[in-house]
């Protein structure tokens, strides 16, 4: 089987897998929601404007602290299109300004962060349940560490704190990068795989202190274990389909860089100047919406990561707090 044909089967696999966990996701919240008497609607529609706020403030953020890349790849692509517009004799004008692709993509956002809503509040009660059931100090830590795991995503993405530090630490009056970026890049994937197969470890865990409340709420472990599970295997794959178009390597020293352009405009220029015009159209619009998809990607698996971390977050202010035991 060819490479390319390999990474297609990869890329529908896990886009239809991706798919499926937010129809289940999906599912569970508008039951939530069609419950007449309770906060649930409340709550989601609260959560769902909270993380549509949050969602504009990130995109605003510059890249100098959370390396996304998603303006320059928006401009890249915007200009390519124009430039081929332009060539075929129409009129160069964007077709997606770049406000609308970010109001569009922060509803995007406020509808996974609205559905991650009660995964996160779920995953802070069963927290809080086993480690009040836990005396073994090795389970107790594994659970911290399953807590604080989307941070650790979250943290990854932020520049100052792991990327320049890394990259550039300050080591007297020389700065000596540690590792090149393409190791940086794949360590990234690995620990969120670690974390992720952490994460699936502690299951039992979990759903074993929610199964010794089973006289004091009336829940069904069924659908506990899909708001555990789902957004695991979200966060999984989209992973690997960040893996896969970003051309990234799974060996920390990979022999080959990726070789996925950084200016999409300075490709099309020499694309159009070395191959036929059918060869160099084809090649040119496959690359245009690689590099766009995968720092999309980067982008959604952060944002997922941040929306459990922020739902757990709140759980267990609300669960320590404003409940009664």
């Amino acid at each position: 089987m060819k490479p390319t044909q390999e990474m297609s089967i990869s890329l529908v696999w896990c886009l239809l897998v991706s798919s499926f966990a937010i129809k289940v996701l999906f599912s569970l919240t508008t039951h939530y929601i069609k419950v007449e008497y309770g906060g649930e609607k409340s709550i989601c529609v609260t959560f769902g404007f909270f993380f549509f706020d949050k969602a504009m403030v990130v995109l605003i953020v510059t890249q100098n602290y959370l390396e996304f890349g998603l303006e320059t790849g928006f401009t890249n692509f915007s200009d390519s299109v124009m430039q081929f517009l332009e060539k075929q004799g129409l009129e160069s004008q964007s077709p997606v300004s770049k406000l609308t692709f970010k109001f569009f993509l922060a509803i995007f956002c406020s509808l996974i962060g609205a559905f991650w809503t009660f995964p996160g509040l779920q995953l802070t009660q069963m927290l809080l349940n086993a480690l009040n059931l836990t005396t073994e100090k090795i389970t107790q830590t594994l659970l911290h560490i399953n807590f604080l795991a989307h941070l650790f995503m979250v943290l990854l993405w932020v520049k100052p704190v792991t990327k320049d530090y890394i990259m550039n630490p300050n080591l007297g009056e020389e700065s000596i990068p540690l590792m090149p970026e393409a190791t940086f890049d794949t360590l990234r994937l690995w620990l969120i795989i670690l974390l992720c197969a952490l994460w699936l470890a502690m299951m039992c865990s979990h759903l074993q202190a929610y199964l010794n409340l089973a006289q004091k709420f009336f829940h069904y472990l069924c659908v506990i274990a899909l708001q555990y599970v789902v957004p695991l295997v979200m966060l999984f794959h989209t992973t690997l389909l960040l893996k896969t178009l970003s051309n990234h390597s799974w060996g920390i020293y990979p022999e080959s860089i990726s070789t996925l352009p950084v200016d999409n405009s300075l490709l099309y220029n020499f694309v159009y100047s070395e191959l036929p015009s059918a060869e160099g159209k084809m090649k040119v619009t496959v690359t245009q919406i690689t590099v766009t998809l995968s720092r999309l990607l980067s982008f959604l698996t952060w944002w997922i990561a941040a929306c459990l971390f922020s739902t757990s977050l709140f759980g267990l202010f609300y669960h320590q707090y404003l409940t009664v035991a």
